[in-house]
């Protein structure tokens, strides 16, 4: 085990190398020139639009101090040495005035994790029972009624569910429950309130977008849990339990639901990087300041560093996930090993 684990760090450690160097070379291709965007903006405060020979000696400091001057493979190891050596991600060409990247990150990181760390919470704990009841209850009426609402649901796209929840739900025709943007209530609004309903104030702020973005995995997951608890129940050492005398839950839930699990397990890897990269579409409309609507801020200005920094955070979740994946093989079926 210690060996393949040693392989697979190699592995992960040359397959991120290579992402992170096709992405640089593919943001440095793009059309754009996050420079003179960055000195646009600043043109219109300090009036360098007039000033010719001022604005091309500052265009040409940004491009040293970004290494934009020089090709694209000096202009990486360049980067990559900051990484390696200081873990240090530079600073942004164009967010916040050149605030440094790793910070504006962590100002963002926390609400994506909290809004996705509930998402998944949801999505886990309905999806696991409803395909254990479809496996278990198949083809009877009440299962095929859940599987039409399921594909019902996984066909919806969540820029319309969300936008059908803020009608509904947060807005003065219908019911006007559910604030309608962000995650945090107002401090005017806590003022000179207890704990309890404090939280209660931040848990309504949740309620909606972890909705928007429970529905679809919650739909997809319960079908890839009933289809490999069906593969399972209709093996031989299940006939063999059933046939000892043992109870028909501790033969689902004991003997079926361990060998089960192992397509939700493949599905894991793809967790970790969805937890950080957050939801672009459910930001927007929720109008949440997490990490999905900074990519799109990111990409729409071609902040090189910052965009690097996004891409390479999860291009290593998308590693770390998968090897994870693969070590939990192990742990649920005893005759997967790696040694």
């Amino acid at each position: 085990m210690r060996d393949y684990i040693i392989k697979r760090l190699a592995f992960m450690l040359i397959t991120l190398l290579a992402i992170t160097m096709t992405s640089y070379a593919m943001m440095r291709l793009a059309p754009g020139d996050p420079v003179r965007s960055q000195l646009v903006g600043a043109g219109a405060d300090q009036g360098l639009r007039s000033q010719d020979r001022d604005r091309s000696r500052i265009e040409e400091m940004l491009r040293q101090k970004y290494h934009l001057d020089k090709p694209i493979p000096v202009g990486y190891a360049h980067w990559l040495k900051g990484v390696v050596t200081r873990l240090d991600f530079g600073t942004s060409i164009v967010y916040d005035r050149g605030a440094p990247v790793t910070r504006i990150i962590l100002e963002r990181l926390p609400v994506t994790l909290r809004l996705n760390l509930w998402s998944l919470l949801v999505v886990y704990l309905l999806a696991v029972p409803i395909g254990i009841y479809s496996a278990v209850r198949r083809q009877h009426w009440t299962e095929r009624l859940l599987s039409l609402g399921l594909f019902l649901l996984y066909s919806l796209p969540s820029f319309w569910v969300g936008l059908l929840l803020l009608l509904f739900f947060a807005s003065d025709r219908f019911l006007d429950i559910f604030p309608v943007t962000g995650l945090e209530p107002p401090a005017a609004a806590t003022w000179g309130r207890s704990t309890w309903e404090i939280l209660g104030l931040r848990a309504r702020h949740y309620v909606l977008p972890v909705v928007c973005l429970s529905y679809g995995g919650l739909a997809g997951l319960s079908r890839y849990a009933r289809a490999g608890l069906l593969e399972v129940i209709s093996q031989d050492y299940i006939r063999t339990a059933r046939a000892k005398g043992v109870s028909e839950a501790r033969v689902i839930l004991v003997h079926a639901l361990r060998n089960g699990l192992i397509p939700l397990i493949t599905l894991f890897a793809g967790l970790l990087p969805g937890l950080v990269a957050g939801s672009v579409i459910v930001e927007y409309i929720f109008s949440i300041e997490g990490m999905g609507s900074l990519a799109i801020q990111a990409l729409g200005s071609r902040d090189y560093p910052l965009m690097m920094a996004i891409f390479t955070m999860g291009s290593f979740l998308t590693l770390v996930g998968i090897l994870l994946s693969d070590l939990c093989y192990a742990l649920v079926d005893p005759r997967i090993h790696y040694d």
